[in-house]
């Protein structure tokens, strides 16, 4: 849609709502483009968040190998009484 500044000042909800649905609204002063209003990147609902952040956990999960105990793993630097070495 090519719409004149002037006219789109009275109608910018209206512009708004036509690029958030998917249109691209050209704005023109003397019949030369100088700005658009496009839609923004897609909006992720809460609900499919949640489902992409599961399935990256999961996939990262099935790649993850078991390393050595962290619990244990400063234990050299103490003796038998935990008293530092």
């Amino acid at each position: 849609m090519r719409i004149s500044v002037s006219e789109a000042k009275a109608q910018l909800t209206e512009l708004v709502r036509r690029a958030e649905a998917g249109e691209e609204v050209v704005l023109t002063r003397h019949e030369q483009e100088v700005a658009r209003i496009i839609p923004s990147k897609k909006v992720v609902d809460r609900a499919e968040r949640r489902r992409i952040i599961e399935e990256i956990s999961k996939a990262a999960a099935a790649e993850a190998t078991p390393g050595p105990c962290a619990a244990r793993s400063q234990d050299f630097l103490y003796d038998e009484f935990g008293v530092p070495r």
